[in-house]
């Protein structure tokens, strides 16, 4: 079947960027939601949830970028609770992802064709929308469990790995019968994504990357080659790179929060705070903040259309707008580039 799609009209025509060939044009920032529906950053309050996802929209934001496994679908709901305040016309883009389900032991990489579309339906519902515009695949189907660290003691499940090209094929099939719009893959490197693109055509790609996480340059590349549009993510890192973060915040963090254990904040903390002072000092320059410095030099990588920017509270999304025009020097990118060839040389390439 042929569906018609709405625009989403809640951004200045003359600040989108074409999302690949899916015919949507997007703001360079969208709005990321897994802190403002999961507990993993700590506790969050749903009004000030939807006050934030108001505010960016406002601000320009024509995209909200979540998924089912954020809060196990709390994260969907406040979304579809705030688009529900909007009117037609002022609402969002609305990007999601499946693949990551619950079972008894945590959360599993599942993308057998009857999960995909039993979660796809339960999407729709939490959302209160009749088609996803984005519809993600979240991490690659091998069944495993999804963490953040080492998993020990999984037997697995290969009942529930699903290889690529049928799970490829499914979400082709959604798009072909009208419930998407268009169809990605996060977190896939070049050959999944080569895999992928023999089935049907990749309409983007959503991998990390920013300053000190700079290892999928080769997916970026690949989305350039190929006409992809690429979202990427934690372009802060985790907010290491707002220019707020300090050693005492850190260690302030709530107990629940994710980042209290990992690698990023605790051993790698002082380097990763040098970058961070370096981006400050070129956002001194310029009159703009650290953040917006951050999410600047990663919008000017070549293959790079959106960056997925979280925000848990209004007012965290005011530097936005000036990350999204600011344009970097010659000598703010030498500057840069040297302080991340000075303190986290194995993170990737320094310049394209």
């Amino acid at each position: 079947m042929t569906a018609s799609f709405p625009p989403s009209g809640s951004a200045p025509a003359s600040s989108r960027v074409p999302l690949g060939t899916t015919g949507m044009t997007i703001s360079r920032v969208g709005l990321g939601t897994w802190s403002l529906g999961s507990t993993d950053w700590g506790p969050q309050d749903d009004t000030d949830s939807i006050a934030t996802i108001g505010e960016a929209v406002g601000s320009g934001v024509n995209w909200i970028d979540t998924a089912a496994a954020y809060g196990l679908g709390h994260s969907e709901r406040v979304v579809g609770r705030a688009l529900a305040a909007l009117a037609p016309h002022e609402r969002p883009y609305v990007f999601t992802k499946c693949g990551v389900v619950p079972d008894e032991r945590g959360l599993r990489k599942v993308m057998t064709p009857a999960s995909v579309r039993t979660e796809l339906e339960n999407s729709l519902r939490r959302l209160g929308v009749d088609h996803i515009d984005l519809y993600q695949v979240h991490w690659p189907g091998d069944g495993k469990l999804l963490a953040w660290g080492p998993v020990t003691d999984d037997p697995g499940a290969p009942d529930l790995g699903t290889p690529l090209e049928e799970y490829w094929q499914t979400m082709a099939d959604l798009k072909r019968e009208g419930k998407v719009r268009a169809i990605g893959l996060s977190n896939h490197g070049v050959d999944e994504l080569e895999r992928a693109a023999a089935i049907a055509p990749v309409d983007a790609v959503q991998p990390p990357f920013s300053a000190l996480d700079r290892g999928t340059a080769d997916v970026l590349a690949w989305c350039a080659r190929s006409g992809a549009g690429a979202i990427v993510y934690q372009a802060l890192k985790s907010g290491l790179l707002t220019g707020a973060c300090t050693a005492e915040r850190v260690a302030a963090l709530p107990e629940t929060d994710w980042r209290r254990q990992a690698p990023d904040f605790t051993t790698a903390l002082h380097r990763n705070l040098a970058v961070a002072d370096t981006l400050g000092k070129v956002a001194a320059r310029h009159g703009v903040t650290t953040a917006a410095v951050a999410i600047a030099w990663v919008l000017a990588w070549p293959g790079v259309t959106g960056a997925i920017i979280g925000a848990r509270r209004p007012g965290q999304a005011a530097d936005w707008a000036a990350a999204a025009d600011l344009r970097l020097g010659e000598d703010d990118r030498r500057e840069i580039s040297q302080a991340l060839r000075t303190h986290v040389p194995e993170a990737g390439p320094v310049h394209p």
